[in-house]
């Protein structure tokens, strides 16, 4: 299963002391989301914010909605693999190779 980089940020994020009212700056957001990877693993993360939710599901949601805009301010958007194709409209026919000529049988001398 592919992992989706942006949301075990998000829920490290969450995880971590920072909080909407700090305005953390994106050094501090750096450093919070490293740290909560390093301490609890992507796995920890993603138990403690089910637990949350579980826990305190009218907070969680607002939490998760402010962590996941955090994230996708502070780190760049990742490279769409699609946008990096050409358009098949642009790309030129690969070349067609020529059809070999026909073989003349050779001539027996004689």
């Amino acid at each position: 299963m592919p992992v989706n980089v942006e949301a075990v940020r998000a829920e490290a994020l969450f995880v971590s002391p920072l909080q909407s009212s700090d305005q953390p700056k994106p050094d501090q957001v750096l450093r919070a989301v490293a740290t909560a990877l390093r301490r609890f693993g992507a796995r920890g993360c993603a138990v403690r914010v089910a637990g949350e939710f579980g826990e305190h599901p009218e907070t969680a949601v607002s939490r998760m909605e402010w962590a996941l805009n955090v994230i996708r301010t502070v780190y760049p958007a990742p490279v769409d693999p699609a946008a990096l194709r050409p358009e098949p409209a642009l790309c030129p026919e690969p070349a067609l190779r020529p059809e070999p000529a026909p073989q003349q049988p050779l001539a027996l001398a004689g």
